[in-house]
């Protein structure tokens, strides 16, 4: 049972094409934004957004935080998952927003999930209305910038040698976010009974797998890569990265920003790798205001 790591925001169920897929949600009327949440070990809606949920809520937005494949508390039984990587993510979140039937949306992503939320609005520009994405190696990833460090910094090692017990998950949440009072004996706890649940170890193996043969494979990093579409995206987009993000580093936003001339671009101070989390009040003024 996962414990609850904020007031102010709810959970739900939804069957979204076959896979059940919960979900935290705040709000019950105005405009309607989904909020992706990023790709680490016990990642979920409510881990993600917990700060921002009940903002949006109370500046008078609709908001749903689901619980993207392999991760949270979604449905990890073989039938949901994510067998073609990155764009399986993208297609559940397609599927969990018809779910609710939801026509007209905007888009926040952080990390993995800043390519999710993209990669949605590429997919289906006709139903969103603006994008906001969060300090986010995938899309550079996407877009041909390597790592510039390589991955040579204690935030990724943090990530390749999890090993799934409590000691690794509080190891990595102290690398990706920078304010250590926000890594809270609960949040770890919470990430770390999420991360091992039954199926889940499976579900990641399977990502990775599909990984390997779209690295060898160019019609498999065509679907991924966003070279091309992201630059022409009509979508009205921002995007901010933490000047202290020592997963993604800031330099890879600065190259980012240079092949994005579409996308404005602002650095957050005092801020690692989840800018929501780290300078909540200033980041959900800056969604809001944009969103608005």
């Amino acid at each position: 049972m996962a414990m609850r790591l904020g007031e102010g925001y709810y959970d739900g169920w939804v069957l979204a094409n076959g896979v059940r897929t919960h979900y935290s949600w705040a709000g019950t009327e105005g405009p309607v934004v989904i909020l992706c949440h990023g790709g680490g070990p016990g990642s979920s809606g409510e881990a993600g957004w917990r700060f921002m949920l009940p903002a949006l809520a109370k500046a008078g937005f609709r908001v749903f935080a689901p619980d993207q494949i392999s991760m949270g508390l979604t449905d990890a039984r073989p039938h949901a998952w994510p067998v073609l990587g990155h764009q399986s993510l993208v297609d559940h979140v397609r599927d969990f927003i018809d779910a609710l039937c939801l026509d007209d949306v905007h888009m926040v992503g952080n990390s993995q999930g800043a390519y999710v939320a993209a990669k949605y609005a590429i997919d289906h520009p006709e139903k969103v209305r603006k994008c906001f994405f969060i300090g986010s190696a995938t899309i550079a990833m996407s877009m041909g910038l390597p790592r510039p460090d390589g991955g040579n910094n204690a935030a990724f090692q943090a990530l390749v040698s999890y090993d799934f017990t409590e000691e690794a998950m509080r190891r990595f949440l102290v690398a990706i976010i920078s304010d250590p009072s926000k890594v809270s004996d609960n949040l770890v706890r919470s990430r770390h009974e999420a991360a091992n649940r039954p199926g889940i170890r499976e579900s990641l193996q399977a990502f990775h797998a599909y990984q390997e043969r779209m690295r060898n494979d160019p019609k498999l990093w065509d679907r991924f890569s966003l070279i091309d579409s992201l630059p022409k995206l009509k979508v009205p987009s921002k995007f901010i990265w933490g000047v202290d993000d020592s997963f993604a580093p800031v330099q890879m936003g600065h190259e980012l920003e240079k092949l994005l001339p579409n996308i404005p671009f602002e650095y957050i101070a005092g801020a690692g790798h989840q800018c929501q989390t780290d300078q909540p009040e200033l980041v959900n003024n800056m969604v809001i205001d944009f969103l608005r």
